[in-house]
């Protein structure tokens, strides 16, 4: 059986992007997918499987071409570059941003970022190609926990204006890549936008990035899983954290899937069998009807069913994560607390070429209730969001910020508790009209970031609270008489989008 992968996608679904399969994971060490079965490209057909046009007329021009400029061009061209122009070409003419080349660097790359013996700043990143004329700037889709970029505090949705004084604008993906990557210890300085006005400099110093699949920990009597990726270890890692849960006589659990960007698709049907007794978890379609594959559940489940589920998803919620968190709604196994996920509904095979190779959507992915989600994403059961900044707290930020009031604090009192960070708190209120929660959540954020991330923090994460409130608080049975398939949601808002009748 193929395995399957779901690349980093880009941020912003309306916008066509460039995605270089390496770049997507700088600093990261296990790639998702190192465990394929790399097929070898098929041999051309006379005619297309559809009964359309035969290739081979176009084929065939393609040689002369080839052969034309190699003979006649007024320089010298290494075949090589037309080659691989051509691939790319070829590929970006799929409108599709999840398909690509790779380039002999790229396969390269991704060996490397398997092994993960490499320096990076530990960000998935994109690039969009815009057609209205503005900066194409480096998209960040999400940092990489306990990594340079994660302590810096780079966010979802943060722009990399410049990479050491350099725009990012006129670099390609593989310049970003060889900017960010390196030699650990080394620094990296970059220019980053949030929320389209307020810009800083971050100076990062790369760092042999380790990417763990899983952690976990006991929040009173509920059992708290947090999954960064999905790989081939992620099950095991688990399994292993539910056997804890269940030394700790859990009696609720929560599953984390927030900047969670995907991974294998055997890995996400794993994690949902954990919570299903039976039934069908995903169902893949190709356009070759003999290549669709339906997945279920087995017939006995790792988290009983009296145990209450829920699971936490966001914006970074991508790919491999969605399918879990749609297996678990459409089956009424978990209620879904956050913000709506990404949106990413199709699935992409990689195959080499000698050195080189290729990345190619090969199906489209759909939930229990028969949905595919792509471009559309999961809504939360219960919508919590963190507070947004306004144009003024961006600008009240970024003075601060200037300052390094916080990072001082920090470094003189590195373990400060929660008294003073909430003095210290009160302090720049008094200078900064800015949210005095923002402000202790920033002293936190910067408190962690000069040590090991804490498996949660409770103090400061809203949408973490509301899960354990529901737990605790004996509402979830009730809740759970509310939810609704993701088919009936996507029925009622195309209802809602129908003109009235006159």
């Amino acid at each position: 059986m193929k395995e399957h992968f779901f690349p980093v996608p880009p941020e912003n679904p309306k916008a066509k992007r460039s995605l270089s399969l390496p770049a997507l994971w700088i600093g990261a060490t296990l790639i998702l997918c190192v465990l394929f079965t790399l097929a070898s490209v098929p041999r051309a057909e006379a005619q297309g499987r559809d009964g359309g046009q035969p290739s081979w007329p176009y084929t065939s021009i393609l040689q002369n071409v080839f052969d034309f400029i190699q003979k006649h061009y007024v320089d010298t061209v290494d075949p090589q570059v037309l080659y691989e122009g051509a691939m790319k070409g070829m590929f970006n003419a799929l409108g599709d941003p999840y398909s690509s080349f790779l380039a002999e660097r790229d396969m390269m790359d991704l060996n490397e970022t398997t092994q993960g013996n490499f320096g990076g700043v530990g960000l998935y990143i994109s690039k969009p190609e815009r057609s209205d004329g503005k900066p194409a700037y480096v998209e960040v889709a999400a940092p990489i926990e306990d990594t340079p970029g994660w302590r810096a505090g780079i966010n979802p949705g943060d722009f990399i204006l410049e990479i050491n004084g350099e725009s990012t604008d006129t670099l390609t993906m593989d310049d970003v890549l060889a900017r960010l990557r390196g030699e650990p210890g080394k620094e990296v300085k970059l220019l980053i936008r949030r929320n389209e006005k307020f810009e800083f400099p971050v100076t990062l110093v790369r760092a042999l990035i380790e990417v763990p699949t899983t952690k976990y920990a006991m929040i009173n009597d509920v059992g708290y899983l947090k999954l960064i990726t999905f790989t081939p270890r992620t099950l095991d890692r688990a399994k292993e954290a539910i056997e804890s849960f269940k030394a700790h006589k859990y009696r609720g659990l929560i599953l984390d899937l927030r900047n969670n960007y995907g991974g294998l698709l055997q890995s996400a049907v794993g994690i949902s069998d954990l919570f299903l007794d039976g039934g069908l978890v995903v169902t893949t379609k190709s356009r070759i009807s003999s290549e669709n594959t339906v997945f279920n559940a087995q017939a006995h489940t790792q988290v009983p069913k009296d145990i209450p589920v829920i699971v936490l998803i966001n914006r970074g919620s991508a790919s491999a994560s969605e399918i879990v968190a749609g297996a678990l709604k459409d089956r009424g196994r978990a209620y879904l607390v956050g913000e709506k996920s990404f949106g990413k509904g199709s699935v992409q095979q990689v195959y080499p070429l000698d050195k080189s190779g290729f990345k190619i959507t090969t199906a489209r992915y759909y939930t229990p209730s028969d949905v595919n989600i792509d471009k559309i994403g999961i809504p939360p059961d219960l919508e919590v969001k963190f507070p947004e900044f306004t144009e003024a707290d961006a600008e009240q930020l970024s003075a601060l910020i200037s300052t390094n009031r916080i990072s001082a604090f920090v470094e003189t009192y590195p373990h400060a508790s929660i008294a003073q960070i909430s003095a210290f708190a009160e302090e720049l209120h008094k200078d900064y009209s800015l949210d005095r929660m923002l402000l202790r959540r920033l002293i936190r954020n910067e408190q962690h970031r000069t040590t090991q991330a804490p498996v949660y923090d409770l103090e400061y994460d809203v949408q973490l609270q509301e899960a354990i409130r529901i737990l605790q608080g004996g509402t979830y049975g009730s809740l759970m008489q509310t939810t609704k398939t993701l088919k009936v949601l996507q029925e009622e808002a195309l209802l809602e989008e129908l003109p009235l009748a006159s």
